[in-house]
């Protein structure tokens, strides 16, 4: 997986060399990783300075306009058509774009590989089957009319396309969760009131009451974005105390409550209220769809099936099926990737959940060994996109910050003054690594915590 991500910042580098050497630019220095740390090896091509630097986080291409103290090019005049600067507006334009043009070029070549060479490619998609159940777990699921090789198709009202979206939705309709809605609550309240006239707010110590019955809550509905995982799931729901958490298994099945301390009536409509979401799932039998409604999870959040799951690959047969196939998987992994960014710059999600190349290589390495190089290749194709998609950020130190101070250039007429425009890039510069480190820190910190 490191040769892979290695790769891909060398074709990057490559698209940014290959385009400025087409334009008559000198290229005085090619560097794999970053400048920080000692040099694992050096060299010269002809007037290039090629370096691989131990910190394997990156890479860059500078030219003679960057590096004034290179004793090679001390003699280069000024305005020399080597330089970057004395090219035209495009043509510099195209040299700061070309590693991101690379990163798509190269995507594409690694997915259409993949479909030419396996003869298939992943939809991203799985077929859920139940294979069997638990008997242990205390959930309805027995009585429910499921059998052994029902496919799932959707849990309330959602479709399903992998397993996790299954357990998730399982998982967030848990027994006393500890969540309740506050129409609820105060349905509830006015139930309680209603059944014991005589109590006002507070139910004193030994005094009894009646309890109105146990109902359902509303059934848990989330976003694909969120079932996709590219959203953190949120809820509006209220959370219950500690005291009002354990009413709720008090209270659990009776119909009448003495009590063994006073309580404030609140307390216990709050407590009433905690109860389950039900799960109506829709599964496939026979090639008929069947639906079962009010399924109830045990207070550990398990319904008591086990799952089977085959992934759904796309067949690929002719050369027109892998250019339109292999086009089609980067379409839709290039929106899910911009999907993402955006609810990462909206703050729908945390920074926290941010990862990077140690998540990236954990993870990928895990996928090459456990599932082969299909996806290991496939992944290292999404992440060339990516690479593509977040250098062409407006970001001054990266490829889209070039571009933006070439376009702000075009606007104003006249070349932006040097040391502003470096003074930036030095700034942002620094708050790039600063990022780096933080998210590196997040990615060790998941691994120590066994979240990946």
């Amino acid at each position: 997986m490191l040769i892979l991500i290695s790769l891909l910042v060398l074709v990057h580098e490559l698209g940014h060399y290959l385009a400025a050497r087409a334009f008559g630019i000198q290229v005085s220095h090619f560097g794999i990783g970053l400048p920080i740390g000692p040099v694992l090896y050096e060299t010269k091509c002809g007037d290039t300075k090629i370096t691989i630097h131990a910190f394997l986080l990156g890479g860059y291409v500078s030219f003679p306009d960057d590096d004034e103290d290179n004793e090679d090019i001390k003699d280069l005049p000024l305005d020399s058509p080597k330089r970057f600067k004395n090219k035209k507006p495009w043509q510099k334009a195209v040299v700061v774009s070309a590693g991101v043009f690379a990163n798509v070029v190269f995507a594409m070549f690694l997915v259409m590989f993949c479909a030419a060479y396996y003869h298939k490619l992943p939809s991203s998609k799985y077929d859920v089957f139940i294979s069997d159940f638990s008997p242990e777990v205390k959930s309805n699921i027995m009585q429910s009319g499921l059998k052994k090789g029902d496919k799932i198709i959707s849990v309330n009202d959602s479709n399903i396309i992998n397993s996790y979206q299954f357990i998730f939705l399982v998982q967030k309709s848990k027994f006393f969760d500890g969540l309740i809605s506050l129409t609820t609550a105060d349905k509830k309240l006015n139930e309680l009131k209603n059944l014991n006239p005589d109590i006002s707010e507070v139910v004193k110590k030994g005094q009894k009451i009646k309890l109105p019955k146990m109902t359902p809550e509303n059934e848990l509905k989330v976003s694909n974005s969120v079932l996709l995982g590219i959203e953190k799931y949120k809820t509006n729901e209220t959370e219950l105390t500690k005291e009002q958490k354990n009413l709720s298994y008090l209270l659990e099945g009776k119909s009448d409550f003495v009590a063994d301390k006073d309580y404030n009536l609140k307390d216990i409509a709050y407590a009433l209220s905690d109860s389950y979401k039900p799960l109506n799932v829709t599964v496939l039998r026979d090639n008929k769809e069947l639906t079962v409604n009010d399924l109830k999870t045990s207070k550990d959040g398990l319904l008591g099936v086990k799952l089977e799951v085959r992934e759904i690959f796309v067949p690929v047969n002719t050369p027109l099926d892998v250019i339109t196939h292999s086009w089609d998987y980067i379409v839709v992994n290039t929106k899910l990737m911009l999907l993402g960014l955006w609810q990462l710059v909206s703050g729908k999600i945390p920074l926290s959940d941010m990862h990077g190349i140690v998540a990236i290589t954990k993870v990928g390495g895990d996928i090459i060994e456990n599932s082969g190089m299909l996806k290991g290749l496939l992944l290292s194709a999404i992440i060339s996109i990516d690479l593509a998609i977040i250098n062409l950020l407006p970001i001054p130190a990266l490829d889209g910050g070039h571009l933006m101070f070439l376009a702000l250039e075009k606007i104003v007429g006249r070349e932006l003054d040097e040391k502003i425009v470096e003074g930036i890039s030095r700034v942002f510069f620094m708050l790039l690594i600063l990022l780096m480190i933080y998210v590196v820190f997040n990615d060790i910190f998941a691994l120590v915590t066994k979240q990946l």
